[in-house]
């Protein structure tokens, strides 16, 4: 069995895979959610969406049909179409916001925990302050500000619109749980006698902290931005829905937006076809989530289903 300094040895992650794998619920739930990647890749890889500006009233409003098996939007859109570009737009917010949510929040809790004192207490004022913060106001707060932002960095100037908006809020605003928990974790092993040993051979700070405290830690990001996933798409779903997010290329949200008024006339598939893709991806990651938690956590070893 192989070790990583201070850190989980390479057969417990292997045993965690096997245990995960070895629940039918989870890899079914792993399936789906590959399923979904894959789609992901398959639109970045070439996928042409429709031209939405173009308007075709004559197949307006079509019923789910084997032409076009999630009906028509209003302009003869194909809802299946705008179903699968969705999906990139939410896969990629919820990536891209869990690893810059990730990132801040094993930096400021490995920080925290390890050094203690007024940096201690200023990032814990900092991650106590948001999470006092109703967490859908905070990020509705967010998108708003940033939306159409512009800002100098080293001489370049950037603008911050549409999707960028989107990743930004949700990753500036998801990392305070996980923060807390590495902090925690942290204070737990810093006083532990391998990294003791390692501090008394020479280790710095720093060097003390990515090759031993981390390793000891990692599984809670993990395990965090598994369940997490979720709340990023929905919040995603929610800020399109509200006009904060993507603009003129569909989403679940716009999709759910565009739909409120269609429901008056009888036309239910796109509203049916956007909420159909949110169940799936969210109960997914909710049983695959659950399983990675009931494998990394040791407390939580024996008691999942």
């Amino acid at each position: 069995m192989i070790m990583n300094a201070g850190g989980k040895s390479q057969g417990y992650w292997i045993s965690a895979g096997r245990e995960v794998l070895g629940r039918p619920r989870a890899a079914a739930a792993l399936a789906v959610i590959l399923l979904y990647l894959a789609v992901t890749v398959w639109v970045y890889s070439g996928y042409r969406v429709p031209d939405w500006e173009s308007e075709n009233f004559e197949l307006a409003y079509r019923p789910p049909s084997l032409a076009h098996p999630f009906g028509t939007d209003i302009y003869g859109r194909d809802v299946l179409a705008k179903t699968i570009y969705g999906t990139r737009i939410a896969i990629t917010v919820a990536l891209t916001a869990s690893v810059l949510a990730a990132a801040i929040g094993l930096a400021l809790g490995l920080l925290a925990g390890y050094f203690g004192g007024r940096l201690d207490d200023l990032i814990t004022w900092l991650y106590s302050t948001l999470q006092a913060i109703p967490y859908i106001l905070l990020i509705l707060a967010f998108a708003f500000v940033l939306q159409d932002r512009r800002f100098s960095l080293l001489g370049l100037q950037f603008r911050i619109r549409g999707i960028n908006a989107v990743y930004l809020a949700l990753g500036l605003t998801g990392w305070v749980g996980l923060c807390r928990l590495i902090r925690g974790e942290t204070i737990k092993h810093r006083d532990r006698e391998y990294v003791i040993a390692a501090r008394a051979l020479g280790a710095s700070s720093f060097r003390l902290i990515l090759r031993q405290i981390l390793p000891n830690v990692v599984h809670l990001a993990v395990i965090t931005i598994s369940l997490g996933f979720i709340s990023y798409i929905h919040a995603e779903v929610i800020l399109s829905f509200l006009g904060l997010g993507v603009k003129n290329v569909p989403s679940w949200g716009v999709m759910i937006d565009d739909a409120k008024l269609e429901l008056f006339r009888g036309v239910w598939w796109q509203l049916a076809a956007a909420t159909a893709a949110i169940f799936f991806i969210s109960l997914s990651l909710h049983i695959f989530g659950d399983a990675v938690r009931d494998a990394l956590d040791p407390r939580q070893r024996g008691e999942g289903g």
